[in-house]
């Protein structure tokens, strides 16, 4: 993991945000709407890996509750700070990996986490972006998103 700090981030900054990295593990692989909740900050946005803006907390609250109780999915998933970087001490910027194992085999996904730190030093998810990994093409599925109309994968994706 790679680590960018500004000159008043501590040791107990970075790691305090790898637990809320693996605590973002935790509901998922539970289920658990409530347990997720406790992470975010009142003002936070939320992009899903399906492309649906949140915003504000009430939205994300609605959304957890909604959705992930009753989702489906084998396997696990495994959550892991790749990166942190501060642009200001009370923020930071945590790229994550996520991987979900499943028996037809494991899928990756990218979020970006802006996370701030509280008063009390509590980290919290302000702004998320979960982006799945997308590593082949299916041009003629309805689900493919590739960018542009021709037969060029989009420059974002991993080339075989």
């Amino acid at each position: 993991m790679n680590t960018d700090t500004a000159d008043s981030t501590t040791t107990a900054d970075i790691e305090a945000i790898h637990e809320v990295v693996a605590t973002v593990e935790r509901p998922q692989r539970a289920k658990d709407a409530e347990g997720s909740l406790t992470l975010f900050h009142p003002d936070a946005l939320w992009s899903t890996a399906h492309d649906k803006l949140l915003l504000g907390f009430g939205t994300i609250a609605d959304f957890a509750r909604a959705v992930l109780p009753g989702a489906e999915w084998d396997g696990d998933v495994t959550y892991e700070a790749d990166h942190v970087q501060f642009p200001r001490p009370d923020v930071a910027a945590v790229k994550v990996r996520r991987v979900h194992h499943s028996a037809e085999g494991d899928s990756e996904g990218a979020p970006l986490y802006v996370m701030t730190r509280r008063d009390d030093g509590r980290w919290l998810l302000h702004a998320c972006w979960n982006t799945p990994v997308r590593t082949a093409c299916d041009r003629a599925s309805a689900s493919c998103r590739c960018a542009g109309t021709g037969p060029e994968p989009s420059p974002l994706r991993s080339r075989p």
